[in-house]
């Protein structure tokens, strides 16, 4: 499992044109899920992502977390984050999970992510999906498990 998380003043997430998940200040989460992931491995990502502290704090340190800032999380579904481009210039997604297996643990990661007492706003798993957002910094770092 793999996540991008992108420090954000505000982030949106559309489909056909209609606003499905919008956040102020927070992280903007972008999930990959492999096929050999498991619950315990998002378990984990989730505490990472929930008590990641890259806000700064009065001395300009990144020292905060989201509940600190009442931040808030979007979290976005992207198979393409195990794109391989080894070979040619065609990426494979063969590492990529397949939908059914991906979309259960991608529900999994935003409930848990909820009951860790954060907001959580989500896209629409396996829609096209356009995602405006105002990175914060810019602020963005990959955590994996």
């Amino acid at each position: 499992m793999k996540i991008v998380v992108q420090r954000v003043k505000e982030a949106e997430v559309k489909v056909e044109g209609k606003t499905v998940g919008k956040i102020g200040k927070g992280y903007l989460v972008l999930l990959g899920v492999t096929h050999k992931d498991t619950k315990e491995q998002a378990d984990y990502l989730v505490k990472k992502l929930c008590k990641l502290r890259v806000f700064t704090d009065e001395n300009d340190k990144m020292n905060l977390g989201l509940k600190d800032i009442n931040g808030e999380l979007l979290i976005v579904s992207q198979f393409t984050l195990y794109a391989d481009c080894s070979q040619g210039n065609r990426p494979s997604f063969i590492e990529a999970a397949k939908p059914d297996q991906a979309k259960e643990l991608y529900e999994y990661f935003c409930l848990q992510c909820e009951k860790n007492d954060v907001p959580v706003q989500k896209g629409i798993f396996g829609a096209d999906m356009k995602v405006n957002l105002l990175n914060d910094g810019p602020v963005t770092i990959i955590l994996e498990k």
